[in-house]
Formats: structure tokens, C-alpha cells, sequence
């Protein structure tokens, strides 16, 4: 054997790198178009977008009539299936610019049940056949009447003609029109296409169905001075706080907003208070000048009990940190996944994610300041990355109006900012503010942990949360989690105790190690304008020893 020349191996890797291009094809003009509609427990839609099937001899084009005449939303795709090889190439359409195809042979794999039982559909003699799909019934109602094969769907495109599919015997798609025609394909679905695996083709696809705002990719948070600074990300409180200046775009008020976090140990082994959140900086004061300047900038709550709080309630000059997300990291996952259990598999990382288009106003065109807390002493401390997903809706929706109350989250913990021990009074908390028009279908936003990690301590105590709204109880919930064994694969470090049981599995005020901490939804009608106070009480648990009990509780206002 010869080796290849150099110059030779040079041009074939050039070649091999070259993006494969993929381009629309039919190879006969000569087809059937069949137009189907859709329906549900014997009910047809008005004004659906019809599927439009051209088949020929060798080749079925399935797609909408908007998507042919370039009339539907992006992204959109069109396939063809090539019966002469068995394949399906597909192509998506992402937007003006971007097209992707890719190669299918899933037909190949497909059987059915065959039937004698027949039935007659615009004229022609169909006979039936079954599958199942994914724990779904399909039946395939196909003629042999005509000199083409097709369906609405990848389904059963080699049996014949398919004029009926019927799913779980409620959802149909059904043949309303045949005709023979000449096709001419329209230009932009024969313009080359990005060729690539199936597998990414259909991520791309997913993708390109929402808007994704980049928060934080792998970004460190612990407890040192000597942290790697990274462009844009301002570090606070020893790294334990760190806050990016983020650029959003429009979000309409039918839109879905969620927030992605996943974390994982870079050296901490145990479970921490997290908290991803807006700082509001419309008012003259703002939580960022506490991070700044220090927390003496920051305007201070008193309820008698002989503590400063500070910045953790609304004041006509300053709003509190509201809180997108609470979460809590697991013992160690990832960093210590040496540590070996027959039987346990653990996982590499945490992922949380949780809606927050109540929020969206907040959002809306604006650059905002965005931040993530983890309480650690740990120089290694958390690897964490974030994002926003923007995803649209149907219109309709009202975008609601924020009022940020209270958050006694001390997410400057490490920079002096004082526990929140103020439940240990029977003040509690209380928040006064005014409306200056009525605020309709108000609700209140309320997150509420409870801490202390000894056996009488808060944290594994349950007690009574009692919100008050202008003196009148509207909540007296006991918060509380059963389920936190449900999570020991994130919690490779949480040891075991000689019960057989781990810390991780213990129930907890509300939190469990490894999870997201879901927000209750307090409703409070319709509010006047003018002056109200929302009043928050938990009989905290009394200090032993060195150690005391907590509560972190966060509230915003949302209404119409």
C-alpha cells in the first residue's frame, strides 16, 4: 500500500471539513395532493393550518399549507420520504436565513397490525391497519386505489394511500381532498440546506422555538479573595455573591419566562442556601449600593427585639432583592462522587428550573441586575450555570404589576448582613406600603425556609407561617417536605447515620438538599387604593447553645 501523498491528505481533510450541504428534490412533478384536516372527539377546527401531501411514484412531500406558501411561524419543516430508499430527509426551516436537514430511516423499523376490515373515504376502498407508538393507538385507514403511496405523517407511508389516521380513538387526521397536479416547488424550499445528525437536528429545532438569555456558564461561587475574575461578573462578599448586568428584550405578556440553574460541589461537601435574584434599582436606594459600599448603606428594619436587619423590607426609598429562585445545593454532588455506596449511582449535577412570568414585567426591555447567593465558607465552593428562557404564547394574558415587600434572605451573609432571627418576636415582620390605583386579582409571592441544622432547631421543626394583610389572616400554613429521600442520588456526601438512614433524606422545613423551594401563591382579591400592611409571624424556635433558628421568607405583590 502507498501512503497518500501530503498534499493529497491536506486537500481531503480540507474537503472533509466543509460543511455538507442538502438540498430538496422531486424527482417526479407528477403527484397527488391530498389535503387533510385535524379533529378531536368529532370536532373540526375553524382556521387550522391543513396538512398538504404531494405524493408521487417514488417520493411523498408531506407539509402545511402555510409552511408551503410560506406563511407559517418559524421554525417549520418539511420532509420528503424516498421509498426507493426507505429514508425521510428533512429539512427545517429556523428563520430566514438559517436552514437545517437531515436524514431519517425510523421507517424502516415500522410494523402493523393488518385488518380485512374495510371502509370507503372520498370514493375509494380503504383497509385498516394498527400500531403502537409510544403507548399510543394508531390506526391507519390506506388505499391501494391509486398509484401512489403516502400519509399525513411518517406513519405508514409504504402501505398505500393514507386518507384516515385515527390516535386513541379521539384525535384524527382525515383526507378532505384529492387531486392530480404538476408540482412546482417554491424556490425557498429548494435552497440548499445545512446538512448535520438527526440527533442535533432536532435540538436545533428545540432551540430555536424560544429565546435563550445566557446568566452564568460554570461560574464559581465560594468563599475567597483570590477567585478568577471573570469578565462582566462582579463578585461580592468574599465570592459567595456574585451579579451580572444582563440585556433583555421584549417579553410580551403572553409569553412563559423560565429560569434554568445547575450546580454542582467544586469543593464545598454540604447542603447551602442558594438564591438567584433581581435587584430593583428604580428607587433612590437599592441592594446593590449594600454590595458596594457595605451593608451599613443599606436602610435598617428594627421590631423590637434589639437586632438591626438589614435591607430586608420596602421602604418608600428602597426595594429588597426579589427573589426568582430559592435553592438548595446538595452534599458534594459531582466533587465527591468517589465517595462509593453498592447500589448508588450518583448524579453529576443539579438541575433546577422554575417559571417566573409573573416576573416578566420586571424583565421587559430593560437592563437588569442579576445575582446568585451561596452561602459557603468553602474556597472551592459551587460551580453554577444559569439561564432565561423566553417561550411564546397565546395572547390574551395581562402583564402584571410587581410591588418587591421583604426578602430576609442575608444573601450578604459573609459580608455582616445579620440572620434573620427577627421571628422571634411576636412583630415578626411587617411591611407597609401604598397603592396609588387599585391593584385587581392581587396575590402575594411567598417563599418561606426554615433553618437551624440541630435536632431542635428550625430547620427539622415545623411551625405555623400566619400572613396577615391589613390585620386579617390570609395564610397559616404549616411549610414542610416529606420527600427529601427522593434526592439521595444528588447527595454523595451526606453520610449515614447508624438508623440506616442519611442526612439527606430527613424532612425539612420545607427544603430538602438538592431541590428547588416552590413559592406558595397567596390570594388576596381585589385591593383599594391608598394604604395596607402585610404582616408575616413564625414562633421561632429559641437558641441552644451557640446555635439559633431562622427564617427566610421573600414576598412580592403581583397583580392586575
Amino acid at each position: 500500500m502507498h501512503p497518500i501523498p501530503c498534499k493529497l491528505l491536506l486537500l481531503l481533510l480540507l474537503l472533509a471539513a466543509i460543511p455538507c450541504k442538502a438540498q430538496l428534490h422531486l424527482n417526479d412533478p407528477t403527484v397527488y395532493k391530498i389535503i387533510y384536516t385535524s379533529g378531536f372527539n368529532g370536532k373540526t377546527p375553524e382556521h387550522q393550518n391543513k396538512i398538504w401531501v404531494f405524493a408521487g411514484k417514488e417520493q411523498t412531500l408531506v407539509t402545511t399549507e402555510k409552511d408551503f406558501t410560506r406563511r407559517g411561524a418559524y421554525p417549520f419543516e418539511v420532509s420528503l420520504i424516498d421509498r426507493g430508499k426507505n429514508v425521510q430527509y428533512l429539512f427545517a426551516f429556523l428563520n430566514d436565513q438559517e436552514i437545517i436537514s437531515s436524514t431519517d430511516t425510523a421507517l424502516r423499523k415500522q410494523t402493523f397490525e393488518l385488518s380485512n376490515e374495510t371502509r370507503n373515504i372520498l370514493g375509494y376502498t380503504c383497509k385498516k391497519a394498527k400500531t403502537v407508538v409510544n403507548s399510543n393507538t394508531i390506526e391507519l385507514w390506506y388505499t391501494d386505489q391509486l398509484p401512489v403511496k403516502g400519509a399525513p405523517t411518517i406513519l405508514g407511508q409504504n402501505l398505500g394511500l393514507v386518507l384516515e389516521m385515527i390516535r386513541n380513538g379521539n384525535s384524527t387526521i382525515a383526507a378532505e381532498k384529492i387531486e392530480q397536479q404538476q408540482l412546482q416547488l417554491p424556490s425557498f424550499l429548494t435552497a440548499p440546506a445545512q446538512q448535520t445528525d438527526l440527533l442535533s437536528y432536532r435540538d436545533e429545532i428545540w432551540k430555536s422555538r424560544f429565546t435563550t438569555i445566557p446568566l452564568f456558564h460554570n461560574q464559581v461561587v465560594n468563599f475567597s479573595d483570590s477567585s478568577l475574575t471573570v469578565p462582566d461578573v462582579f463578585r461580592f462578599a468574599k465570592g459567595t455573591v456574585v451579579v451580572k448586568k444582563i440585556k433583555m428584550p421584549a417579553i410580551d405578556s403572553s409569553s412563559t419566562v423560565f429560569l434554568d440553574l445547575t450546580e454542582q460541589s467544586n469543593g464545598d461537601a454540604y447542603d447551602r442556601t442558594g438564591s438567584v435574584f433581581l435587584i430593583p434599582v428604580t428607587k433612590k436606594e437599592s441592594f446593590l449600593d449594600g454590595l458596594k459600599k457595605g451593608i451599613n448603606a443599606l436602610p435598617v428594619y428594627t421590631n423590637g427585639n434589639g437586632k438591626r436587619y438589614q435591607g430586608v423590607i420596602a421602604t418608600a426609598d428602597y426595594d429588597p432583592p426579589v427573589e426568582l429562585l430559592r435553592f438548595f445545593t446538595p452534599f458534594g454532588v459531582r466533587q465527591f462522587n468517589h465517595i462509593t455506596l453498592k447500589g448508588k449511582q450518583w448524579q453529576e449535577a443539579v438541575p433546577y428550573r422554575q417559571d417566573i412570568s409573573d416576573y416578566a414585567a420586571l424583565f421587559n426591555k430593560r437592563e437588569v441586575y442579576i445575582g446568585i447567593f451561596i452561602g459557603n465558607y468553602d474556597k472551592g465552593g459551587h460551580r453554577v450555570s444559569a439561564n432565561i428562557t423566553i417561550h411564546k404564547g397565546d395572547a390574551g394574558k395581562q402583564q402584571q404589576h410587581i410591588i418587591p415587600l421583604f426578602n430576609t434572605l442575608n444573601i450578604m451573609e459573609m459580608a455582616g448582613q445579620e440572620y434573620a432571627t427577627l421571628f422571634n418576636n411576636e412583630n415578626g415582620i411587617t411591611v407597609s406600603f401604598t397603592l396609588k390605583q387599585p391593584l385587581k386579582n392581587a396575590r402575594l409571592r411567598y417563599i418561606t425556609t426554615g433553618h437551624g441544622g440541630w435536632d431542635g432547631g428550625d430547620e427539622f421543626v415545623p411551625r405555623l407561617n400566619t400572613i396577615l394583610l391589613d390585620n386579617k389572616t390570609v395564610f397559616s400554613l404549616v411549610p414542610w417536605r416529606e420527600d427529601c429521600g427522593t434526592y439521595r442520588l444528588y447527595n454523595p456526601a451526606s453520610g449515614n447515620f447508624s438508623n440506616g438512614l442519611s442526612s439527606s433524606d430527613l424532612s425539612r422545613s420545607n427544603w430538602c438538599p438538592g431541590t428547588v423551594t416552590n413559592p406558595f401563591f397567596i390570594e388576596l382579591g381585589d385591593l383599594e387604593q391608598g394604604d395596607h400592611h402585610i404582616q408575616v409571624k413564625i414562633p421561632q424556635g429559641a437558641p441552644e447553645g451557640s446555635s439559633f433558628s431562622y427564617w427566610n421568607v421573600s414576598g412580592a405583590l403581583i397583580g392586575d
